[in-house]
């Protein structure tokens, strides 16, 4: 018999399945693409968030041990609703994979955790979404309609975690996925042997960024009494945060304030012991407009890690959102945004770029940036990634129905 032709295929709409949601840390201080997306996607259908820790080795700090108590508990409680349509449930991960032991045993706890939610919640038609690789031999493990690869990070990259299996795990889920995203054209280019492959650009927030433009929003109460200028930062400040070029600037301009917003996990070094760069410790997600508020300038201050050079970060966009004028070190993604962002290498550079943001920023600049962010918020963006997607369970069914009338 003849194969069906294209125009045959079914229909597919993603509210016909219920997505398995492999992302970070749920409770994690910053929020990432992963959860973004995540509440996006059940704004369309229902999704099971299953938060995977053991992407690194825990360290012997309150921190981890707390995070871990708090999985474990987790595990013996059935999926928690967080949203409409949203559940979250996690699936610890024994870190020490190059062990064949290990990673059996990840994958059978894994499998039986997640199966037990399945049948908890009652769900059928399944879409697996990973956003990380770590829990990739989980792929095609509960019968599901097709795999997603959310590729956001050059996750290999990462401090502390173990490079060659992570590489390995990322190389699995790029082969065996039947749709592969990157977040960078850098990305992009490294997986460019793999069919399928597309890029999907970083949204932002824009409803809740250009608030921060609103002269009735007050400032965040820890940024009242700083003196200015406010030259600020917020993420989590981990090895690829240049904090030796903080406190060069620092040093160079005391009367400024470097006000510094995230979970501090590295040491600061001599920026720690200087008066005015201001560690405020994480805040929620939802009060960064009014510390954004607070920045004069906004500053991007990475070291040029493999990590850095392969990301796309999302801070610009709610920077730039938010209206502020913007510093960053240039990498390829921000290349992009050169228009609209001062790029600077070097310590020379980078406060020659501060000092002329402070002197010549307009209302005009702030008015502009909004709006170039205002057709790159998350709906847009996902609304994106879930036409491809249903373009390639369709074609997966066609191919499948093809392959039975054959």
């Amino acid at each position: 018999m003849k194969p069906a032709r294209h125009d045959d295929e079914p229909s597919v709409s993603l509210e016909q399945f219920t997505i398995i949601y492999f992302g970070n840390d749920w409770s994690a201080e910053n929020r990432t693409s992963s959860h973004h997306i995540a509440e996006h996607l059940a704004r369309r259908t229902s999704v099971l968030y299953v938060d995977s820790p053991g992407l690194r080795a825990p360290k012997a700090c309150g921190r981890d041990v707390r995070k871990v108590g708090r999985v474990l508990a987790s595990t013996a409680r059935p999926p928690r609703r967080v949203a409409d349509r949203l559940w979250h449930i996690s699936v610890p991960q024994i870190p020490f994979r190059r062990l064949p032991l290990v990673r059996h045993a990840n994958t059978l706890i894994g499998r039986w955790l997640v199966k037990r939610a399945i049948a908890q919640l009652g769900l059928s038609r399944t879409v697996s979404w990973f956003a990380v690789p770590h829990p990739g031999s989980l792929a095609n493990a509960f019968g599901e309609t097709a795999v997603i690869y959310y590729c956001i990070d050059d996750y290999a990259a990462l401090p502390d975690v173990d490079a060659r299996v992570i590489a390995e795990l990322d190389a699995h889920l790029t082969a065996c996925a039947d749709q592969v995203f990157v977040a960078s054209s850098r990305m992009l280019r490294a997986k460019a042997s793999r069919p399928g492959i597309a890029i999907a650009r970083h949204g932002v927030d824009v409803a809740l960024f250009r608030t921060a433009a609103d002269p009735c929003l007050p400032l965040a109460p820890g940024a009242l009494d700083l003196p200015r200028p406010i030259v600020g930062f917020y993420g989590l400040i981990e090895d690829w945060i240049d904090l030796d070029l903080i406190a060069d600037l620092a040093e160079r301009r005391p009367s400024w304030t470097f006000l510094m917003i995230g979970r501090l996990a590295v040491d600061p070094g001599r920026a720690g012991r200087l008066a005015n760069v201001v560690f405020a410790g994480p805040q929620p997600y939802t009060d960064l407009p009014r510390w954004a508020k607070a920045f004069d300038v906004a500053i991007v201050p990475y070291r040029l890690t493999r990590q850095v050079v392969n990301a796309a970060p999302l801070k610009v966009r709610e920077y730039l959102a938010a209206g502020r004028p913007v510093v960053a070190v240039p990498t390829p993604d921000l290349e992009r945004f050169a228009g609209l962002v001062r790029l600077a290498s070097g310590r020379d550079q980078f406060l020659a770029a501060i000092d002329a943001a402070l002197r010549e920023d307009t209302v005009s600049d702030r008015a502009r940036r909004i709006e170039a962010m205002a057709d790159m918020s998350w709906d847009s963006r996902v609304a994106e990634v879930v036409k491809v997607v249903e373009d390639r369970i369709r074609q997966k069914a066609g191919a499948d129905n093809h392959a039975r009338v054959a």
